[in-house]
């Protein structure tokens, strides 16, 4: 089966979650997957949920990203994007060593707007990524280009959000 390419994008809430559902369909039909997050440290109920599926579903994230990258000092920001670095070379090595048939990069978008990777090394990977592998994208921002890549697009719009009544991120629903 030919790999392709699902990008999550948009200022809605639900892309991680999105990209998780698909995990979860691919693990329960025998698929390895392996969900890299960038950016995402604070702990999250889905990291536990995922525990139970490994070794079909495994989830690797950083561990010094407990800032936005707005609220980072310049040292911060240099040890958060070497960390993110590494995360996506991990990734990549995995993609072509075989170790996953599905890869999901969370929030490598974000990684991306935000400097902690460059454009060009990810849209490279994903134009040479092996060819049976299926690859999720997530993120805001998708450019035209990753765009112009992907077969599959969706765009998550807010609509309405309870941010904007000052609700906060609550356990176990945003987090």
């Amino acid at each position: 089966m030919k790999g392709l390419i699902h990008i999550y994008t948009g200022d809605g809430k639900g892309k991680t979650t999105a990209a998780i559902g698909l995990g979860v369909r691919a693990s329960g039909r025998g698929m390895k997957v392996l969900m890299v997050q960038f950016l995402k440290s604070t702990p999250t109920g889905e990291m536990y949920s995922l525990k139970s599926l490994e070794p079909s579903f495994v989830l690797c994230r950083g561990t010094s990203s407990r800032k936005f990258s707005w609220q980072m000092s310049a040292e911060e920001k240099a040890r958060t994007a070497e960390e993110q670095q590494g995360i996506f070379e991990y990734a990549v090595n995995a993609a072509r060593n075989g170790e996953c048939d599905l890869l999901i990069l969370d929030e490598i978008l974000g990684a991306i707007s935000v400097g902690m990777l460059e454009k060009e090394q990810v849209t490279d990977f994903v134009k040479n990524k092996p060819d049976r592998l299926e690859l999720v994208l997530t993120g805001r921002g998708a450019d035209s280009e990753l765009i112009g890549l992907a077969d599959y697009v969706s765009e998550i719009k807010a609509v309405k959000h309870p941010a904007e009544k000052g609700i906060h991120a609550r356990k176990g629903i945003e987090f």
